[in-house]
């Protein structure tokens, strides 16, 4: 099945990029129903940079500089964001507070590893959500896509998927399983987000 490609998205990130590159291949199968129009990197030499080179997706690198605030931060991301035309933005792994614009509140999704709102917050990313899962003794876990509001993990949810968490699982082996539970969850969360808001 095709879906509209009318929704322009900017994906912002810190790390490798394997969302960045799921969407930009659903984007090009046309399932996605929105195109990657933009990668805004918080960190240089990134494998993100290199998967956006190879999908041909504009990137850039801002990093936030010494004592400057969230708000003058956001201001310099969203200036780059607003020149992509997304409408729409992702954050998946990227590792800084973001101030949001008043034209872009509503418009910003995050991907988290875990079922908000256990294990989120301040300081809950990566392999500490996983290590955090396990410590706690937890039966399952997973993902959740929500819309981004001012607090850390805090916004309204859009999709949550969960998988078990397996006798003998450490981080690195939950994180593989809950990382393929993202991979279905961000676009479908996305397709959500589109789909209410048309």
């Amino acid at each position: 099945m095709s879906l509209q490609r009318d929704h322009k998205i900017a994906v912002l990130v810190s790390g490798t990029g394997r969302h960045l590159e799921n969407l930009c291949r659903l984007a090009a199968d046309g399932t996605l129903g929105g195109t990657v129009t933009l990668c805004i990197s918080s960190r240089p030499g990134v494998l993100a940079l290199e998967r956006a080179a190879s999908a041909a997706i504009p990137a850039v690198v801002l990093q936030k500089e010494g004592v400057e605030s969230d708000r003058a931060y956001g201001v310099r991301l969203f200036e780059e964001i607003r020149r992509s035309g997304a409408d729409t933005v992702v954050l998946a792994g990227f590792l800084r507070k973001l101030w949001i614009p008043d034209d872009y509140r509503g418009r910003v999704i995050n991907i988290h590893p875990s079922l908000l709102p256990a294990f989120g917050g301040k300081g809950f990313y990566g392999h500490r959500v996983h290590s955090a899962v396990l410590e706690r003794g937890c039966q399952v876990s997973g993902c959740t896509v929500h819309l981004v509001d001012d607090v850390y993990d805090n916004g309204p949810i859009l999709v949550q998927r969960w998988c078990p968490v397996e006798p003998g699982d450490s981080a690195d082996t939950l994180a593989a399983r809950v990382f393929e539970e993202e991979l279905r969850a961000l676009p479908e969360g996305l397709r959500r987000f589109w789909a209410h808001d048309s």
